[in-house]
């Protein structure tokens, strides 16, 4: 009787925690977002919409005469410095830090400096940096960058990541659960996973990793302009090949009011504004957030007919809406033109080739090779970009900024920030971005891009077999 006493106990307590995981799974998935995140700014005019690159290429595959076009960071101290009323900053990653052999450019160092100059030189000057704490070891520690900023002045806002949904529901249960209530102080002393010479962390910090989400947004706003980018301000990624937009009028305030929402429920200050008047202007532009990025680009997708052109540049393919939607526009006789990153390497370390290699398999079988696919030649660094050219006869649709085209860049999981614009065919913004992609694909002054076989050549059954699997599980870091 006591045995099956015991039995019963044990039985009625394996089904009790079950329920608890279950219920805890599925809040943290569905939970209401904050009010304003997954965002869809009006429809705005301007003469100025500015396309900038940095590429990193060799004049053969095998990475000799290696050569850095690096002008984003440019503009972004350019516009710092010419700031007059305010600064704001939004970027995922954010040091120095790293363990490759190379000379990255010094571009964490150079930044901070920018920021904390610009505070000492007009103390009054609103001058905020929102980031993800990626950035502070999830509380283990302060890198010296940050540490600069703050001690010039500037407004450092670390996101508040737990209000947003969790991606990986079979880790967060038991995150939620357990992990989420260890103290995360202490002085850190497990090794840094970005780099070796890193800060150390502590090992409620890591919990906080593992539970896979960020803030991923990056941009720089002031009254002048803002810019839209997929590049971060991290030395490691200083040879990423990437792509910014900087756009002016009107739009500046609706992505002052998003930041603005990620800084309050993060405990950091309401964000400025500016006067301006709505005004007529070639290009027509808009901001996009988490899901309404996906939203668009579906509907952009799906208005396409035979005869138009797709260009895509993307770091991550997988998300199902996408690769479905390119599928069906390339079997309905849309020109379409994907240049990917191989997913071979990351600062340094070798990668499997996921999510790209299967995502590609699926889509040359799928459309009985009527797409066209080349691989960036990633001699070192990554093919980082993350833009779309949709182009009908009558216009152009531009969608480029900081979200990979995942699951959880585009389901409200992290944050994530985009422009779209829709600009005429024989606008200078549409040919700037039509002689860039051509550049690269017909490799023009260097080798830019491979063959798709080149990488595809070496797709295995295991690649596919494991992509499936991290689908079903949800279990991935893209």
């Amino acid at each position: 009787m006591v045995k099956k006493s015991k039995k019963r106990i044990f039985i009625s307590s394996i089904i009790l925690f079950a329920l608890i995981y279950i219920a805890v799974i599925l809040w943290h998935t569905y939970k209401p977002l904050p009010e304003g995140i997954s965002f869809e700014g009006n429809i705005h005019k301007t003469d100025t919409v500015e396309f900038i690159t940095d590429l990193t290429y060799a004049q053969d595959q095998e990475g000799t005469g290696m050569v850095h076009e690096n002008f984003i960071f440019d503009k972004v101290n350019e516009m710092i410095d010419e700031a007059e009323n305010f600064v704001v900053v939004d970027f995922f990653l954010f040091d120095g830090y790293y363990d490759e052999n190379e000379d990255f450019p010094k571009i964490a160092d150079n930044l901070s400096t920018t920021l904390s100059n610009k505070k000492k030189e007009n103390p009054n000057m609103p001058v905020v940096f929102i980031t993800d704490p990626l950035n502070r070891g999830y509380g283990s520690y302060e890198n010296e960058w940050f540490k600069k900023m703050r001690d010039a002045g500037v407004e450092i806002v670390y996101t508040d990541l737990d209000p947003l949904r969790d991606s990986t529901p079979i880790y967060s249960g038991i995150y939620r659960i357990f992990f989420q209530w260890f103290d995360i102080g202490g002085k850190g002393w497990i090794a840094n996973a970005m780099a070796s010479d890193a800060p150390k962390m502590t090992i409620a910090s890591y919990m906080t990793l593992l539970n896979v989400k960020a803030n991923h947004r990056k941009a720089v706003i002031t009254e002048k302009e803002a810019m839209v980018t997929s590049s971060n301000p991290h030395d490691a990624s200083g040879f990423h090949g990437n792509i910014a937009l900087t756009v002016t009028g009107p739009i500046i305030n609706d992505i002052l009011k998003s930041e603005e929402v990620v800084s309050l429920f993060s405990g950091g200050p309401k964000l400025p504004r500016i006067k301006v008047e709505e005004i007529d202007g070639e290009y027509e532009v808009q901001y996009l957030t988490e899901k309404k990025i996906l939203d668009k680009l579906l509907v952009d997708l799906a208005g396409t007919k035979e005869g138009d052109k797709i260009w895509l540049g993307m770091f991550f393919v997988a998300k199902r809406d996408i690769v479905n939607a390119l599928i069906d526009a390339a079997n309905r006789g849309v020109d379409v033109n994907l240049i990917l990153d191989p997913n071979e390497n990351s600062f340094g370390q070798d990668k499997s080739g996921l999510p790209n290699r299967p995502v590609v398999q699926e889509m040359v079988e799928d459309t009985k090779g009527k797409m066209n696919i080349r691989w960036y030649n990633t001699v070192i660094g990554q093919y980082h970009t993350k833009a779309i050219w949709i182009q009908s006869d009558e216009y152009t649709i531009i969608s480029s900024g900081s979200a990979n085209y995942t699951e959880r860049t585009l389901d409200n999981y992290n944050l994530e920030n985009n422009l779209r614009v829709i600009a005429p065919n024989d606008s200078e913004l549409v040919s700037a971005m039509e002689a860039y992609f051509e550049r690269l694909w017909n490799n023009e002054d260097a080798m830019y891009t491979l063959d798709l076989e080149d990488y595809q050549d070496r797709f295995t059954w295991w690649q596919r077999w494991i992509y499936s699997l991290q689908k079903v599980l949800k279990v991935t870091t893209y």
